[in-house]
């Protein structure tokens, strides 16, 4: 996974995403994702998904795939963090 090339969703909560984040991350917390999937699909793919453990991003990850957008399921943002400060 070479996460620094990627454009990083975080979808936890914006109250979650405040407390830390990826940085350059962008917060599409998963409620929100149906409702912006016209931003969604702009953004340049595959994207790479975050939040607190891989449950959320994974479940998100599904359903983009499943709709034909390219994404991968990053896990943990701290992982995704500590991938991307290297």
């Amino acid at each position: 996974m070479n996460a620094i090339s990627k454009v990083i969703v975080d979808v936890r909560t914006p109250l979650e995403f405040a407390g830390g984040h990826v940085p350059g991350s962008i917060n599409i917390p998963m409620q929100e994702v149906v409702q912006r999937l016209d931003e969604i699909k702009k953004l340049r793919q595959p994207i790479l998904l975050c939040c607190a453990s891989g449950n959320r991003s994974g479940q998100v990850a599904a359903y983009l795939n499943g709709i034909g957008i390219a994404c991968e399921n990053g896990g943990c943002w701290m992982e995704v963090a500590a991938i991307t400060s290297n």
